[in-house]
């Protein structure tokens, strides 16, 4: 089955939506495909249930208007529980394959957003040990509590929404272990005054923090983690580190949960296999390149990629919101609102330069690496063997790398393990961004790439 329209937009969240409003409101026929169940993406991931959702989300009012926009206007399509596995040109017109079909158009936008950035340290593998995503997306999509006794540990401002709301929907403890230093915002101070809505916010979190008497302390990290007898997770160790990740001193910890989260990695999967312009960032993350509204291809080609939010630079909903709303109009040829819209495009982008600045994460946490610590979950490659590859065998880029010991390989196709290998062989900017792409942009069985008229 083919679906053809005007502009398709790929993502549900704060972009996405966006995108697909501004677009659908200039008169264009807007298909909105996103892999989630309901409408908001991993942002504005929710229950369902108005209180429960409301007590999550300090901006679930803006979310709801929008996503009640979104589903009220008669020129958007929303396919949701929709995967995109393939993606390619042909004809100079798009086609995103998902099984149950075909979506065909010459303009499309892209806000596939980021998932978490971890970084691998001994007993990451173990049953208990989650992302900090992992954990409120539990929360926040089915309202379950990971466990009992939580351990929140990382940098970025990100933590602290995940442990105010981990403490205040029932966990019994939870303490939170920030690696940057208490202060480290003073450097950024003139941005940070620039946008006081992120201030107030802090602080909304800091009062609940403090009212629900969660630990915290900076300059702190996990850097093991232990299991017992049953094999699931009984403690952490928490060491105090310098501004290098180097290791001072160590306690152990007893928790159940441990939510571990060193800011986010743009998923540029899809985008990868559009052949768009990609450039890597200062902290090493890959994301993709746009112009001044929001273009990815340019502009004498007979079709158009715009990408949104995470995907061009991990910068937060305010920016996403933005971007998704230059992309939409862009995408229908509209510049209604430009002027405005690209003055609140410098302020967001500014704060999201001061974000990577603030919150590095240095070279310093391959020192808590053992032999036996696993590199690559899926396919169960240690570190010895890593190392191995590269001494022995000569595997000096990633995809050596793969091909020596299955990095990357597993069902993840390397969206967990790929950045930290990408670090730990100090990769070229060319070697990280040939290692996103991939045919297979999401598992698909062998029986759906067989139904007829799929390809």
């Amino acid at each position: 089955m083919e679906r053809r329209h005007q502009v398709v937009v790929v993502g549900a969240g704060p972009a996405g939506l966006n995108a697909a409003k501004y677009a659908a409101n200039a008169g264009c026929d807007v298909a909105l495909i996103d892999s989630g169940k309901r409408l908001g993406g991993q942002y504005w991931r929710h229950t369902g249930v108005q209180d429960f959702d409301q007590s999550l989300h300090d901006d679930f009012d803006s979310a709801s208007l929008l996503v009640d926009a979104v589903r009220a206007n008669p020129r958007i399509t929303i396919c949701s529980d929709t995967s995109i596995w393939s993606a390619s040109i042909l004809d100079e017109q798009i086609i995103l394959r998902t099984k149950n079909g075909a979506f065909i158009t010459q303009r499309l936008v892209l806000a596939t957003g980021a998932y978490d950035r971890t970084i691998p340290f001994p007993g990451w593998d173990i049953p208990g040990v989650m992302t900090a995503g992992a954990a409120q997306s539990l929360l926040k999509g089915s309202g379950v509590i990971a466990g009992k006794k939580i351990v929140v540990a990382g940098t970025g401002p990100f933590l602290l929404p995940v442990a105010a709301a981990l403490s205040t929907h029932g966990a019994e403890s939870v303490e939170l272990y920030e690696a940057t230093p208490w202060n480290a915002w003073l450097s950024q101070l003139h941005i940070l005054l620039q946008n006081p809505s992120k201030i107030f916010g802090a602080l909304g979190y800091f009062k609940t923090l403090r009212n629900n008497k969660v630990k915290m302390q900076y300059h702190s990290a996990v850097v093991a983690a232990h299991a017992d007898d049953s094999g699931l997770l009984k403690s952490v160790t928490v060491a105090k580190i310098d501004s290098n990740y180097k290791v001072l001193s160590e306690r152990e910890v007893p928790c159940d949960v441990v939510a571990i989260s060193y800011g986010f990695t743009p998923d540029i999967a899809l985008a990868a296999s559009l052949s768009l312009k990609a450039k890597v960032a200062s902290d090493g993350s890959t994301f993709i390149e746009v112009d001044a509204e929001q273009r990815a291809t340019t502009l004498d080609a007979k079709y158009q990629i715009f990408a949104a939010g995470e995907l061009t630079g991990v910068g937060g909903s305010d920016l996403a919101l933005v971007e998704g709303a230059i992309a939409g109009l862009a995408a229908a040829g509209s510049s209604q609102n430009k002027k405005t819209l690209l003055k609140l495009r410098r302020r967001s982008a500014r704060f999201a330069q001061a974000l990577l600045k603030v919150y590095p994460v240095p070279n310093g946490w391959k020192g808590w690496l053992k032999n036996d610590t696993t590199i690559c979950r899926c396919e169960e490659v240690d570190y010895q063997e890593f190392l191995e590859a590269g001494q022995v065998l000569g595997a000096s880029d990633a995809r050596t790398m793969k091909l020596m010991t299955r990095c990357g390989m597993g069902m993840c196709q390397g969206r967990i393990c790929s950045r930290n290998i990408f670090d730990l062989l100090q990769s070229s900017e060319e070697d990280r961004i040939r290692g996103s792409q991939r045919p297979i942009i999401t598992p698909i069985t062998l029986g759906e790439l067989a139904q007829e008229g799929l390809l």
